[in-house]
C-alpha cells in the first residue's frame, strides 16, 4: 500500500484558508457546537467513501483530499475564524 501525501496536504491547506476566512456574526443565533462538528465530520467522511479515491490512487477507499479539506476548514474555523473583528476589539 502506498500512502500519498499531497492530496492531503493541499486539501488541508485549502480548507485551513477557506475556515479561516469565515466569521461569525454576532447578531445571528447560529451556534456551532462540539456535537456538530462531528455530525459535519461523519458526513463528509460519508461523502469521502462514496467518491472514492483520487484515480491510479490505492491508499484508501476513500476521497482522502477531500476529507482532509474538510478537517482543515473546521480547524480554520476553531484556530482563526470564530470571532468577528467587531468582537475582538470590545
Amino acid at each position: 500500500m502506498i500512502f500519498y501525501a499531497g492530496p492531503l496536504v493541499l486539501g488541508f491547506i485549502l480548507g485551513f484558508i477557506v475556515g479561516s476566512r469565515v466569521k461569525i456574526n454576532p447578531e445571528s443565533k447560529l451556534n456551532f457546537t462540539w456535537g456538530s462538528y462531528i455530525t459535519i465530520f461523519i458526513a463528509a467522511l460519508a461523502a469521502a467513501y462514496f467518491l472514492g479515491p483520487f484515480p491510479y490512487y490505492e491508499d484508501l477507499p476513500l476521497a482522502s483530499g477531500f476529507l482532509a479539506g474538510i478537517v482543515g476548514i473546521i480547524v480554520g474555523i476553531v484556530t482563526l475564524g470564530r470571532y468577528g473583528r467587531e468582537q475582538t476589539e470590545q
